[in-house]
């Protein structure tokens, strides 16, 4: 007993002993780092020589600017014809897709799966050149490529790794940055075919730090998709084609070092080795699959060429840096947004903290473009959140209140055990915090040219490179780029930050809430996809037992019937294809709307069937691609309104009682004289609403101009209360005629027979598509006149007719559920003329009009796979 005692006594102390030196070694580096801190003359980059800083020149740096493109300076080049940063090779990629080389020629004779362990290192110019005379007498090679994002703002590619069928080829992209383009010709070339995994990524790296564009690719991730396989990784296909597993962890790894470990060699040779066969063996599946399925001779489905036009389809992506109103909007948004509806951790910030969270994400963005680092390796989003919380008072507390959040949150990256959080930038410009959290450095829309002086100005803490010195010379002008220079610049921003706010709002209420795209499947019952939706629709099918579950992440369904239709059959490739949830436009993946290429107001009129396939029209748009498509509308449907010679809008309304009665006035209207009778009904309903809410306190002569105004609708006659609220409604469909009543809080007292029929009507409709207005009872027996006729009459103006005209003289009845404030009536009459006159082809065609429309004005880069201005139904 006594020996197990002392053991205990022993342990206890031994125990004791170690903690307390965890505590004091712990204890003397916060002091070190704490003394660290104290020089805020000096930056971390003085004495740290980061690898990127060696090269000469960047093709994205870290400013606001614009990232510029390859132009193609031949001038037989048809890419002098495209937007002026347009893909230079948009052409050539086009030719693959209209004409894609299906017979694909992976590997030569027998190849074995074994991999030597001879590669060659490219790290010289020489040996660049040499490869890329290698790769030019070659027909098709494999090509992976390995990143560095976290010791970057906007990240580089480290290595890329290619091979043919002979040799593994390892080109260090650090030390040849600057000469990488010796490689574009053969990435460019149509007849030489590049073997991809899951390209989307590195199509746009590659254009990012080299101009380096990718034309004829086969995308192995693609073929996955065609072929519907139960996984699309790498690391699937390689231990199910290959035989050979791989630790994906090492993507992760820093890919900067040199040398790299021999685990790491491995790794990446690996990524490439196999591809080659790999490919080959998917097209053997693709040509496989395509006789099992061709025992109808019109089967047009080619799952080989679909699986080469979708790789190529990736060719055409973008590279674009993402763009914000103001530097680190869209985090400060996120982070505001998470913790006040309760989506982030328990700790929420208060309404008076959300302008620190402001000033900490903008200054956190601004020191990764000038330190180039990633937000996160500066300032985690926890760390954000505490210091908004806590507001720490001595730079001590700020320190400490870092190290602590991220340590219990294991938030912070983990490349280097002997780099700890808080990291470097922290360190060196602690007293930028201190100084925000007690609101004595200046206010959000003065701090950052504060921010940028103190680090890049004249005596400058921190050493210019060639990352920021266009953020410097260019700062001034992206903050203030919607509005004139002025004298003291610091003044543009208090402007700039408010209608950046006025913009968050409008995102925050109009933009779409959650992913539009869900990318589920629906497959026929043989197996054949027949298109993507959303997880509403699938389990639709589910909960009626009319389709089984066959996947389960992404969701498949087969359906158990035979369907109406399929995809091919109809040439319709738009509806087989994934959509991702950005910006056709742009690529903006942050926020994004739903936009109509062809507006609703034509679009409600076509015939049923013409609807059927409304997807292929509408489209995700961000806020700024929106604004302008919605202008380029505006302006084309001013168009439309002068070829076919319909106004845009109703222009003069007459009550319809008033007409009738009163035979002269009726054939004044026939006989053209026209010009004073009726009146705006946006003029009627606007005169209606001040004298019902304001008649009784306005002066006397603005009282009887609007009495005029609604007299002229009545024919001139006296008016009674009543008249006027049946006025404030004319042109109002019943869901705006309620709408108004709630909102503005008029009070109907002589309404009920209008709130009657109004229900009734509702009652009569319920279920009906807005097609069907026609069968809509009248509720306000209006008359609309427009007042640009040429004096004939196409028709009795006695008779009652249910719909609305807004050209011409004929008298006709307002359909109550056709609002006459909008374009309505004019699309309706658009829509019927084209029938009349052309049929559905004419439909079909004016819808390409539209099309064509959008694409002038957004020149959209991302737009799905299929989409294209000539689609018909």
């Amino acid at each position: 007993m006594e020996l197990k005692e002392k053991a205990k006594v022993v342990i206890t102390v031994a125990s004791l002993v170690a903690v307390t030196i965890l505590f004091v070694t712990e204890y003397r580096r916060r002091r070190q780092r704490r003394k660290q801190t104290s020089s805020l003359s000096s930056c971390y980059l003085h004495s740290e020589l980061k690898p990127q800083f060696c090269f000469k020149r960047v093709l994205a740096d870290n400013s606001y600017s614009e990232f510029k493109h390859l132009k193609l300076v031949d001038a037989s080049s048809s890419s002098l014809e495209k937007p002026s940063n347009g893909h230079p090779y948009e052409t050539e990629i086009t030719v693959l897709l209209e004409n894609p080389q299906i017979e694909f020629g992976f590997l030569r004779g027998e190849c074995s799966l074994e991999m030597s362990d001879s590669y060659v290192w490219v790290e010289t110019e020489s040996q660049l050149k040499e490869l890329a005379e290698i790769l030019a007498k070659e027909q098709v090679f494999a090509v992976d490529t390995e990143q560095h994002s976290l010791r970057s703002f906007l990240g580089f590619t480290a290595l890329i790794q290619i091979s043919t069928h002979e040799e593994d080829f390892l080109v260090d992209t650090i030390a040849l940055h600057d000469v990488m383009s010796i490689l574009r010709p053969v990435f460019s070339d149509p007849n030489i075919c590049k073997v991809f995994h899951g390209a989307d990524n590195d199509v746009i790296w590659l254009q990012r730090d080299f101009h380096i564009y990718v034309v004829n690719m086969f995308d192995t991730a693609k073929a996955c998709e065609v072929l519907s396989k139960p996984q699309r990784s790498l690391a699937y296909l390689l231990e199910t084609v290959c035989g050979v597993a791989t630790n994906k962890l090492l993507q992760r790894e820093d890919w900067r070092q040199r040398p790299l470990s021999e685990e790491m060699v491995r790794y990446a040779r690996t990524d490439a080795h196999y591809l080659l066969h790999i490919a080959d063996s998917l097209t053997t599946e693709l040509k496989q699959l395509a006789t099992e399925d061709s025992s109808s001779p019109d089967d047009r489905f080619h799952f080989l060429l679909e699986a080469s036009r979708r790789s190529n389809m990736t060719c055409l992506q973008l590279y674009m840096k993402e763009t914000e109103d103001f530097p680190g909007s869209a985090a400060s948004s996120s982070i505001i947004y998470r913790h006040l509806n309760g989506h982030g951790d328990k700790s929420n910030i208060s309404l008076n903290a959300e302008e620190l969270v402001r000033k900490l994400c903008a200054w956190r963005d601004l020191m990764g473009r000038i330190h180039d680092e990633s937000t996160r390796y500066v300032l985690s989003d926890q760390a954000i959140v505490g210091l908004s919380c806590k507001q720490p008072t001595t730079t001590e507390e700020i320190y400490d209140t870092i190290a602590h959040i991220d340590l219990a949150t294991e938030s912070s990256p983990s490349l280097s055990s002997s780099v700890q959080s808080p990291y470097p930038v922290i360190c060196s410009h602690l007293d930028d915090i201190y100084k925000m959290i007690l609101d004595k450095l200046a206010k959000l829309d003065d701090l950052l040219p504060v921010v940028l002086k103190k680090c890049l100005g004249t005596n400058g803490t921190c050493p210019i490179s060639v990352f920021n010195y266009s953020l410097l010379v260019n700062f001034k002008t992206k903050l203030s780029s919607h509005s004139a220079p002025k004298q003291n610049g610091h003044k543009n921003f208090k402007q700039q930050f408010t209608r950046k706010a006025s913009r968050e709002l409008f995102v925050k209420k109009f933009s779409c809430k959650a992913p539009v795209y869900h990318n589920c499947r629906i497959y026929a019952n043989d197996g054949r996809l027949l298109c993507y939706c959303d997880k509403r629709k699938l389990e639709w099918y589910l909960n009626r037992g009319l389709a089984k579950l066959v996947e389960e992440n992404p969701p498949a369904i087969m359906l158990l019937f035979e369907p109406k239709g399929r995809p091919e059959d109809e040439g319709n490739d738009f509806y087989i294809q994934t959509k991702r949830n950005i910006c056709v436009g742009c690529g903006e993946g942050k926020h994004y709307l739903r936009y109509r290429i062809i507006p609703s107001c034509y679009r409600v009129h076509f015939p049923e069937h013409l609807k059927s396939h409304r997807s292929h029209d509408i489209v995700l748009l961000c806020v700024d691609c929106h604004e302008v498509a919605h202008a380029a509308a505006e302006r084309y449907k001013k168009q439309i309104a002068t070829e076919f010679g319909i106004p845009l809008f109703v222009r003069r309304v007459l009550d319809s009682k008033e007409a009738q009665g009163t035979s002269s006035l009726v054939e004044d209207e026939s006989t053209g004289d026209s010009e004073d009778a009726g009146v705006s009904p946006l003029h009627l309903r606007s005169a209606a609403m001040a004298l019902l809410r304001h008649g009784n306190r306005m002066p006397s002569s603005r009282r009887e101009e609007l009495l005029q105004t609604v007299k002229m609708y009545y024919g001139g006659r006296d008016l009674s209360e009543e008249d006027l609220e049946k006025a404030l409604l004319i042109g109002l469909s019943p869901h705006e005629r309620r709408k108004l009543e709630r909102k503005k809080g008029v009070s109907f007292k002589h309404s009920a027979e209008v709130a009657g029929m109004d229900k009734q009507e509702d009652e009569n409709n319920d279920g009906e598509a807005l097609a069907d207005f026609e069968k809509i009872m009248t509720v306000e027996r209006s008359t609309v006149v427009d007042d640009s006729g040429d004096g004939t009459s196409e028709g009795d103006g006695a008779k009652e007719l249910n719909d609305t005209q807004c050209n011409g003289n004929t008298l006709h009845q307002q359909n109550s559920k056709l609002s006459l404030l909008g374009h309505g009536p004019h699309g309706k009459q658009i829509v019927e003329y084209l029938l009349r006159e052309h049929g559905e082809d004419g439909v079909r065609d004016f819808c390409q009009r539209w099309r064509k429309v959008f694409v002038d004005a957004v020149h959209p880069r991302h737009l799905p796979g299929g989409w294209n201005v000539s689609h018909r139904v």
